[in-house]
């Protein structure tokens, strides 16, 4: 007899009886994780990531695989988010791996480098390229599995007391700018501080730092950056495309079942791109609104950028010449680079160019 057949004939008591489809008989265990976020909850679209996974881990399980989310702070501190899931404290965390290169360089290219890859062409090295293998196997050292977790886009290059308008306006500037890109900035004579995100205003307007970016228009207008530094330079040149990863504890996801496994990789997938369609939808009615508010936008002269580049290139040689993990995945990444910016130099940058001079 067919199965086909078998199974319509005999009905769920006679297979179960038969013992015929043990997948049907064991029903999955309930599991309850807790993820740790790199973010303050009143971010919605950088920490909203982290609540969306959730759910869709929910939805997917049908309600017996729960994580409940915490900000930045609520169970560790964001410093120590990679040491509680390599530790095993929190099963997961959600963070820009970049904040991590004081542990290794290495950390910085799971998320940006300045001059890197946009974030089509991130996740194109990530699920299609050696990306997401090269960082696993480097994650691995740490008792992590990562996953890919969104994407802002293209930064602004954040907010300034004063205009900068050569090389030499970089010198003493008290800057705070996100993980690896301060080691170019530095090279160009700022001073740059690795500040939390809830933390930046308060920095800002106290005048303990000069200038300070974030990610660009609804992130800044809700953190209120432009009340207190009025120039907005763009582009941020250190973020082309940064990534947000999802760590999840080595042995926690050994643990859970192949199905738990799937579950966890499509619902971080579906967060992955959720977070950069938020980002572009809701960024131009923002800038628009700062505009209106006084917010002066004003492009890094080229000089400026070109001095940066040199700088950021001579950087990845001489931590490429010292720091073998980074040098592996470097490699492969500036490869990737290159053949993704010939590709889109015929198509996407010539059509954007154009589109962008029409008014519609």
């Amino acid at each position: 007899m067919e199965r086909r057949s078998f199974v319509h004939g005999a009905g769920l008591a006679g297979i179960l009886a038969t013992g015929a489809a043990p997948a049907v008989v064991h029903a999955q265990a309930n599991v309850r994780w807790r993820l740790t976020s790199g973010f303050p909850k009143t971010l919605d679209t950088i920490y909203g990531a982290a609540d969306s996974f959730a759910k869709k881990v929910g939805e997917l399980s049908g309600g017996k695989f729960q994580i409940t989310t915490h900000a930045a702070g609520e169970l560790v501190p964001m410093p120590g988010l990679v040491d509680a899931v390599q530790a095993g404290t929190v099963e997961m965390g959600h963070t820009a791996p970049y904040y991590y290169f004081g542990k290794n360089d290495a950390f910085a290219l799971g998320c940006a480098i300045p001059f890197g890859l946009n974030s089509r062409q991130m996740t194109a090295w990530m699920y299609d390229g050696n990306g997401l293998k090269l960082m696993r196997e480097f994650y691995s050292g740490y008792n992590i599995i990562s996953f890919p977790m969104g994407n802002t886009g293209a930064q602004m290059g954040g907010w300034y007391r004063k205009e900068i308008k050569t090389v030499e306006d970089m010198k003493g500037l008290k800057f705070r700018v996100g993980g690896f890109a301060g080691k170019v900035t530095g090279r160009l004579g700022a001073v740059s501080q690795n500040i939390p995100g809830g933390e930046i205003y308060q920095a800002l307007e106290k005048g303990t730092i000069d200038a300070a970016e974030w990610v660009g228009p609804y992130d800044d207008q809700k953190l209120g950056l432009n009340k207190v530094a009025p120039i907005y330079h763009f582009p941020g040149w250190w973020e082309g495309g940064p990534q947000l990863d999802l760590y999840v504890n080595t042995k926690a996801y050994a643990g859970l079942s192949a199905e738990y496994k799937a579950i966890i990789e499509c619902a971080a997938a579906f967060a992955h791109t959720e977070m950069q369609a938020k980002y572009d939808a809701r960024n131009p009615a923002a800038l628009k609104s700062l505009v209106a508010g006084g917010a002066r936008l004003v492009p890094f002269p080229n000089p400026v950028l070109s001095e940066a580049f040199k700088a950021a290139m001579s950087l990845y040689s001489e931590v490429s010449a010292s720091n073998p993990a980074f040098k592996k995945i470097y490699d492969d990444y500036a490869a990737f680079r290159r053949e993704a910016n010939l590709w889109f130099r015929f198509t996407e940058a010539r059509f954007d160019s154009f589109m962008q001079q029409q008014r519609l």
